[in-house]
């Protein structure tokens, strides 16, 4: 069973809305392959070790959250971006690339996969954010001790967080979180009373910043909280199309 490619993209284009969001790069068909899909494989990067997966698994279109042709890097297709579209291109496979769709997509999204691991209540988007979803915030169950919230990230995304904060007593309840490289977004977050920020990255001013604002902030790895989002997209597919599709996750400890 097959789709043709266009109707592919339409469908995934239909759902995630990719026009409607200000980017970094190009969204939906990145490099041209068969015309007819009938096995993609979904990953966090298109790095060429994800595409040497799917040559070995015989796949003629590849779904990821992070493609190529990003804003500010050189327009020049040399070296290692080259050696990625050669293999492409001699396998015939085509690259769809799906960034901040992805991430703030309200059920198959990055954000809301991770606030659903995470067993969140009443999960919302930042009100005075854009694109709406980029950040999302919550509350846990009850009131959890943060070593005992730390272990609970480090079991379900299989990667030890790194921990900053002025108070390590400060129980936490109502959390807010960005996936990937979102550690900018902790001074809008504290502005809505969390009392912890999840995100994937730290940078030098985040540890200031949670110390400061009295929150927890959790770096929880860049592909470790952004694994679910094209995982979840990738099962969605398979359910309504005539397509196999298969995730590969690539070890990364981002």
């Amino acid at each position: 069973m097959f789709v043709k490619r266009h109707e592919f993209i339409t469908l995934i284009d239909d759902l995630l809305l990719p026009n409607t969001v200000n980017d970094y790069c190009p969204n939906g068909l990145q490099v041209e392959g068969s015309d007819e899909i009938n096995k993609v494989i979904t990953g966090v990067t298109a790095s060429q070790a994800l595409i040497d997966e799917a040559i070995k698994r015989k796949a003629n279109c590849i779904l990821v959250h992070h493609g190529y042709f990003w804003k500010g890097e050189s327009q020049t297709i040399t070296g290692l971006k080259m050696r990625r579209i050669k293999s492409l291109l001699m396998h015939d496979i085509n690259l769809l690339a799906y960034h901040l769709p992805i991430d703030i997509h309200p059920e198959l999204g990055n954000n809301a996969q991770l606030g659903n691991l995470l067993q969140v209540n009443n999960i919302q988007c930042h009100p005075n954010l854009k694109p709406s979803g980029i950040v999302m915030w919550g509350e846990l169950g009850g009131e959890v001790e943060a070593i005992n919230f730390k272990q609970q990230l480090a079991s379900i995304l299989q990667r030890e967080p790194v921990h900053v904060s002025a108070n390590s007593d400060k129980t936490i309840k109502k959390i807010a979180w960005c996936t990937g490289g979102g550690q900018g977004y902790i001074d809008a977050c504290a502005e809505l009373g969390v009392d912890a920020f999840i995100s994937g990255e730290i940078s030098e001013q985040t540890t200031h910043s949670a110390r400061e604002l009295d929150i927890h902030y959790f770096a929880a790895g860049h592909h470790a909280t952004e694994r679910y989002g094209v995982k979840a997209l990738g099962e969605y597919l398979s359910r309504v199309s005539n397509v196999e599709v298969e995730f590969v996750d690539i070890p990364n400890p981002a």
